[in-house]
């Protein structure tokens, strides 16, 4: 990783994308540069990012593996929502001051035609919940749960990653569905504030030996809905406590985004296979924004509803300074965020 260059009027920092990790990615597959702001043409914008959003999806995308996406090339800028403040404008939709939602990557300042910005007018309340519980996260967790989960008053609903940015309101849209919740996460910290803060039923610590045990004592009565987030030992423990008919949103594998190869021990998809068949259940993955872009305004206006009476709690683990985005990622993908991960870029106006 070369030398953070200090942030000037002039300059644009950027991180790069070094080298394609092996396992864990660590510091020296990014660089930190600094290079010219990009000057707009005719119909086009300049951004300057305020908020960045990081995610577990951009492990994937350091690897050139077949996926869903294309992955970010070598010295390329890595990519990421942003919530951005509008510098320049030489597009008759966009005007100076204003703020949008851009997928304008790891960087100060970028360039856009207009595609696929979301207007967030020129002094937004809480700017960066667009990238939270107004924005992917939120959508992926309100369409995962209610139209690939379809929970039901009385059910049990297990959430994987139960503080992060997606479980958290998977866990509360779900009670307010009329469902006992139950989260999994890491940590008594992170289990005490889902159930103390986000209202659910329990919570247990993923780090205990006995996570089967104890998920198995509290969920009593089965499980009607798994959102899954996770992968590994908590799908373990959860498998063999699947219903009939039970449902698993499939919205991440956060546990296997390092592996490098298959875990060690006997073949178990069969038993997978077998569970399915039998249970009748359905799994179902998602690609949020392809599968449930076209209904971003019925959750925009659901999600406001709650948040302002008081029926979503949201936390934020926000990181001051561009120059530790690339640590902060790294730690995310071992859950040492606590909530939905932001990266303040920079400031609401020079």
């Amino acid at each position: 990783m070369t030398t953070p260059v200090s942030q000037t009027a002039t300059k644009n920092r950027q991180w790069l994308l070094a080298s394609r990790p092996a396992g864990a990615p660590t510091l020296s597959d990014f660089n930190f540069v600094a290079t010219d702001i990009p000057t707009p043409k005719e119909g086009e914008v300049l951004l300057r990012t305020v908020y960045l959003s990081l995610d577990p999806y951009m492990r994937g995308r350091m690897s050139d593996a077949k996926s869903y996406a294309e992955p970010v090339a070598i010295n390329d800028v890595m990519v990421g929502g942003a919530v951005c403040v509008v510098e320049k404008s030489h597009h008759s939709d966009y005007s100076e001051g204003e703020w949008v939602v851009a997928f304008a990557g790891w960087q100060d300042y970028s360039v856009s035609d207009g595609t696929n910005l979301l207007k967030l007018g020129k002094n937004p309340t809480m700017p960066s919940y667009a990238l939270g519980v107004l924005g992917m996260p939120g959508l992926t967790a309100y369409m995962g749960l209610l139209d690939i989960g379809q929970p039901q008053a009385g059910e049990t609903v297990v959430v994987g990653a139960a503080t992060g940015a997606v479980g958290s309101l998977v866990g509360q849209i779900a009670k307010l569905q009329g469902c006992k919740v139950v989260g999994i996460a890491g940590g008594a910290e992170k289990c005490e504030f889902a159930v103390q803060t986000l209202g659910f039923d329990a919570c247990l610590d993923h780090t205990r030996d006995d996570l089967a045990a104890q998920l198995a004592q509290v969920c009593d009565a089965g499980i009607n809905v798994y959102f899954e987030n996770v992968g590994g030992k908590v799908f373990d423990a959860v498998l063999p406590l699947l219903n009939s008919k039970a449902r698993i949103p499939l919205c991440g594998l956060i546990s296997q985004y390092n592996a490098t190869q298959l875990p060690d021990g006997p073949d178990r998809l069969s038993l997978l296979m077998g569970n399915l068949l039998i249970k009748r259940i359905k799994m179902q993955g998602f690609i949020v924004f392809d599968d449930y872009g076209h209904r971003y305004q019925e959750f925009s206006q659901a999600m406001q509803a709650w948040l302002a009476e008081g029926k979503i709690h949201y936390r934020e683990d926000r990181v001051e300074g561009f120059e530790q985005t690339a640590a902060a990622f790294i730690g995310l993908l071992t859950g040492q965020n606590f909530g939905k991960l932001v990266v303040r870029v920079g400031p609401d106006a020079l």
